[in-house]
């Protein structure tokens, strides 16, 4: 295993240190939200139903409760486990809210209501929180339904755009989740500036459905953006079948011929310079109007030499280009393991476990590293208690062991 750079940009506190958010979500489109939250600083309390959130069942797990999936996605959090069905925790939850800075959920409307999580009832009981609400449809016809990655995939176009508008396929990655989840955190740190700067909202609201239709028919809109239609949907580069890492002949890499530089140097170098001031090739709209046939040529072309030889010769001339690589992959990257982006850390219930730290950096450093992912419940007595000072805060987040 390659070990991690744990000096490798040398840590600081995020620029959130000084927020604190009640974590209500459940899942992941929330529990990435809140995740990002804490990779830039911010102090999170994770509420948990007493079975723990779905999540930590969800895949294998070295200890019950504790999935990977899990450990990803709520590092640097306490789990507080609070069960709703009693007046008592419904009572504490209230009087903790002004406590926080922020808080979030992903319940449906009539939930989040029955909680006393809507702007009204944070006034009543003395919050000044922000509310983040992270659901599957805004005020319409579909607010009530439930709502789930797949089925947002579906809803949003996403699926028919991966399946070219033929068979329709799912994205192989939470993408409807993780993308309202930066979202969320997005507009939660747009709303924070906007109150620093002394006129903020009180809540803001990320509609997964409407979130992921405008994130999907950016590019994917094509003649449609005209009305009246000027042709179909769909971006010809992306929609075609040919579009994915080329074979060569031992094995596959991904190569990028946009710019015209990248196809004259690529033309010139496999001795197809007659092709240079081709209509189809010396431009990027006969490019992208025939490119069934460009990737046809392409494909051909890497065939016929090793992967070791394009990646070679393409870094050379200056083409993009990369190796396919696989997660296991990943883990031996020279770049991720120079810049310290895999953590080891011992955790107290898993032993050691990898965690990807947070890719972003303020002022040329990463921020301070997150503590593992919290045993169910593990926070719950001293947010019963009673409420901790800022620096006991942040005592209960360091990691207990990096290398």
């Amino acid at each position: 295993m390659v070990k991690t750079n744990p000096d490798a940009h040398t840590a600081s506190v995020g620029p959130l240190g000084a927020v604190r958010v009640l974590d209500l979500t459940g899942t992941m489109s929330g529990p990435f939200c809140t995740l990002l939250l804490a990779q830039m600083g911010a102090q999170v309390d994770k509420i948990e139903p007493p079975r723990g959130d779905v999540v930590r069942h969800l895949t294998a797990s070295k200890t019950a409760g504790m999935s990977s999936i899990f450990l990803a996605l709520n590092a640097g959090k306490r789990s507080i486990v609070l069960d709703f069905s009693t007046e008592e925790d419904r009572d504490l939850l209230r009087a903790r809210l002004p406590d926080y800075d922020v808080v979030v959920h992903n319940m449906r409307p009539q939930a989040a209501g029955r909680l006393g999580l809507t702007e009204d009832d944070f006034a009543a009981a003395g919050s000044s929180a922000l509310l983040c609400e992270l659901v599957g449809f805004g005020p319409g016809p579909y607010e009530a339904m439930p709502a789930y990655d797949d089925t947002i995939q579906a809803m949003s176009g996403l699926a028919w755009v991966q399946g070219n508008g033929d068979e329709p396929s799912y994205v192989r990655t939470a993408i409807a989740d993780k993308t309202s989840g930066m979202y969320a955190a997005l507009a939660i740190c747009a709303a924070l500036a906007a109150r620093a700067m002394g006129d903020g909202p009180k809540s803001v609201k990320i509609p997964m459905f409407e979130t992921m239709a405008a994130f999907t028919t950016a590019e994917q809109m094509g003649g449609l953006t005209y009305d009246p239609p000027a042709g179909p949907a769909l971006y010809p580069r992306t929609a075609s079948p040919h579009r994915r890492p080329f074979s060569t002949d031992d094995g596959y890499i991904s190569l990028m011929l946009y710019t015209d530089k990248h196809w004259e140097s690529f033309l010139r170098h496999i001795d197809r310079a007659d092709l240079v001031e081709d209509p189809q090739f010396s431009s990027i709209a006969g490019r992208t109007a025939n490119i069934d046939e460009i990737y046809s040529f392409v494909a051909k072309e890497l065939l016929k030499q090793s992967t070791g030889h394009w990646l070679k010769v393409l870094d050379e001339i200056d083409v993009p280009h990369a190796p396919v690589k696989s997660i296991e992959d990943l883990l031996e990257d020279p770049h991720l393991s120079a810049v310290g982006l895999i953590q080891t850390a011992v955790h107290p219930s898993e032993g050691t476990v990898r965690t990807f730290r947070a890719p972003f950096l303020f002022d040329g450093l990463r921020p301070t590293d997150l503590s593992p992912a919290p045993t169910l419940g593990q926070d719950t007595e001293p947010f019963k208690g009673r409420t901790q000072t800022s620096e006991e805060f942040k005592g209960n987040f360091s990691v207990r062991n990096s290398t």
